[in-house]
């Protein structure tokens, strides 16, 4: 359980890439210190001069279930909340800023925090059973829209967005978002197939591109979604959140995301 990291060496045709692992039982909806020890393991795994490609994956039913609702209303003050949000935006901007190309290997459910890993991650390769939402109304927070906008056109993240429902990894293909749709067992081979194709590269260029296609985005990743985040404190100020999020525990109290 939590964040593991592997790599393999030479000859192996995986050299050159590390995979990044989440396991949080039962749906990877991730505490807030797994927040934090996933974006140190993709830092360090971009960090290192032998990587040129990172795979980011999940263990169990899903890749992601955002975050860990449960710790928050089980703390006394605001500390697991604002824990909460300041770890996913160093989880997101660790895959933004890894030095090296990061593909996602989606299965299942990928909601909330999820969309801000695949959002900022350079490729997603996804199951067919995969679906992509952000329920953050549903569960009395805001966030990350700021990361559905790079999956999908402007007016349809809004319409998800308001809505809470989910998309296919079909629907995501036809957008462009998703580079390859596979049956479920075949996920995590096909990610590791797109990475080594990128860990073909030559590793300095590889570092070189990455800077250079992050700096020409027309939004700053890191600036538009802590924006968003003091929305969600506004809310949980407000008393609006604490309702949404109880109501949400108890109709999920004995179920996981489909």
């Amino acid at each position: 359980m939590g964040v593991s990291t592997s790599r393999r060496d030479p000859p192996s045709p995986d050299a050159g890439i590390a995979l990044v692992t989440v396991d949080f039982p039962p749906v990877n909806a991730l505490p807030v210190q797994g927040w934090y020890d996933l974006a140190e393991a993709v830092r360090t795994a971009g960090r290192d001069p032998a990587t040129r490609c990172v795979v980011l994956a999940a263990a169990g039913r899903g890749f992601n279930a955002g975050v860990d609702i449960k710790e928050i209303r089980r703390a006394a003050d605001n500390s697991a909340l604002i824990g909460a949000n300041r770890g996913c935006h160093e989880a997101f901007a660790a895959v933004y800023e890894c030095e090296v190309p990061v593909v996602a290997a989606v299965h299942g459910f990928c909601l909330g925090g999820g969309i801000g890993l695949v959002g900022n991650a350079d490729a997603i390769v996804a199951s067919e059973d995969a679906t992509f939402g952000l329920p953050e109304l549903d569960r009395g927070a805001l966030g990350a829209a700021t990361h559905l906008a790079r999956l999908v056109p402007v007016h349809l993240m809004r319409t998800l967005y308001y809505t809470a429902r989910t998309v296919t990894a079909h629907e995501l293909h036809r957008h462009g978002s998703v580079w390859k749709v596979v049956p479920r067992a075949e996920v995590l081979d096909a990610a590791r197939a797109l990475a080594r194709e990128i860990a073909a590269k030559d590793g300095r260029l590889l570092r070189l591109a990455k800077e250079a296609i992050n700096g020409i985005d027309p939004v700053d990743v890191r600036r538009s979604y802590r924006f968003e985040q003091g929305f969600t404190y506004e809310a949980g100020l407000g008393g609006i959140s604490d309702g949404h999020r109880d109501a949400f525990l108890s109709r999920h109290r004995t179920k996981e995301p489909k």
